[in-house]
């Protein structure tokens, strides 16, 4: 056969012996028994190998020939090859330098031969249903507004890009309904709380108006009934000596040692006299008590220690020997400081007597006693100072020592 297809015969005739060119040399010829079949890995081919491996262009398009003469047959059984069948391996072009890179893969018509791993299908999320699309078409047909606020909340979805929720059933919303409303607990926790914030700010601006206003108060209130005293007696106008009415100022009582100037006025009544800030005589009743012109007496007087313009708030701190000033329309009186009992219970009426018990003085005399609450901002005893009279000075000769100095 001098024409033909290296890899199919038109006869039987055995091929060519060995040694014959790499075109000419066929495989070998079909056994009787069953061929084994053989996987062999793809492994690509340079491109100089693979062309010589092709016929000649002349040979691949010239017909087969045929022949009249039958097939031979071979009696004896075809020898079976236990050894795998190698193709004739090609050498290489000198050119040719392996490298350790894989090999590109030949990939014909853009596929390829080795497995490829199967992206999974995107599924697009799901659109609003028939029945959302309805009620959003209705609400957008009553301007925007919706039935139940279904429209707003599609709309709202669709800008957030997001699908929107689907609506709850009747039972389902009364249930949210419900959850979300505040227990019992919460609700009462919130108004104890409420309560005591509100309790607390009463208290607080209670407390900014007994030690604050009430004391800004009482010293215009006294200032202006110490005013009131000085301008009568400086119009000089008919009195009877020692009658006063109640809440009447008469006298001004000063305290160097405590900076203090404050009116005295008759009676200890808390609105009318200690509220106002002025310091009350003990002149009403079983508490009557001496005038400072008298000359044989205790002229006894009340104050505040706290609030109210507080005249007696540091009047532990006076020691022997400190003066205490009254001063009358007629005279200045200067008392001196003798003794102090800190702490009594108010219903102790003695230390007010005309020589009082506890006071140190045996005799009678010109005495003066201050009384005040105690502990500070509390009404719970009263504390008692004594003074004893050491001068009388008229007013037309001037300031005593004391205020002077």
């Amino acid at each position: 056969m001098t024409a033909g297809s290296p890899w199919f015969r038109a006869t039987n005739e055995p091929g060519p012996e060995p040694g014959s060119t790499p075109e000419e040399t066929p495989y070998a010829t079909a056994h009787s028994a069953p061929y084994a079949e053989y996987t062999y890995p793809y492994e690509p081919i340079p491109d100089g190998v693979a062309e010589a491996r092709q016929p000649a262009p002349e040979h691949r398009n010239a017909p087969y020939e045929t022949h009249d003469a039958p097939y031979e047959t071979h009696d004896a059984p075809y020898e079976t090859q236990d050894a795998p069948y190698e193709p004739p391996q090609e050498p290489l072009e000198a050119s040719y330098e392996p490298s350790e890179a894989p090999y590109a893969s030949h990939e014909p018509h853009g596929e390829t031969m080795a497995l490829r791993a199967v992206e999974p299908a995107v599924t697009p999320p799901a659109g609003p249903g028939r029945a959302e699309r309805r009620r959003a078409a209705k609400g957008k047909g009553a301007k925007g507004k919706g039935r139940r606020g279904a429209a707003p909340a599609a709309s709202a979805a669709s800008a957030a890009g997001t699908a929107p929720a689907a609506p709850l059933s009747r039972v389902e919303a009364r249930r949210a309904a419900r959850a979300a409303k505040d227990s019992v607990g919460v609700v009462a926790s919130r108004l104890v709380g409420e309560l005591f914030i509100t309790f607390g700010v009463v208290m607080l601006l209670f407390v900014t108006y007994q030690l604050w206003w009430t004391n800004v108060r009482a010293g215009q209130q006294a200032n202006q009934a110490k005013g009131q005293i000085e301008d009568s007696w400086s119009r000089g106008g008919e009195r009877t000596p020692g009658a006063f009415e109640p809440g009447q100022g008469f006298a001004i009582m000063y305290i160097p040692k405590l900076d203090v100037v404050v009116p005295v006025a008759e009676g200890i009544s808390k609105p009318k006299v200690l509220d106002r800030g002025m310091v009350g005589h003990y002149g009403e009743g079983k508490l009557k008590t001496a005038m400072p012109g008298d000359k044989e007496g205790n002229f006894a007087v009340a104050g505040h220690r706290n609030t109210h313009g507080e005249p007696f708030r540091y009047i532990n701190q006076l020691q022997p020997g400190d003066p205490i000033v009254v001063e009358t329309q007629d005279a200045y009186y200067t008392y001196e400081m003798a003794s102090i009992l800190p702490q009594t219970a108010p219903s102790n009426v003695s230390v007010i007597e005309p020589v009082p018990k506890q006071s140190g003085f045996k005799e009678p005399g010109r005495y003066i006693t201050l009384t005040t609450c105690t502990p500070e901002f509390t009404s719970t005893y009263r504390m008692i100072v004594w003074g004893k009279m050491v001068e009388e000075r008229p007013r037309s000769k001037g300031k005593p020592d004391a205020l002077v100095g």
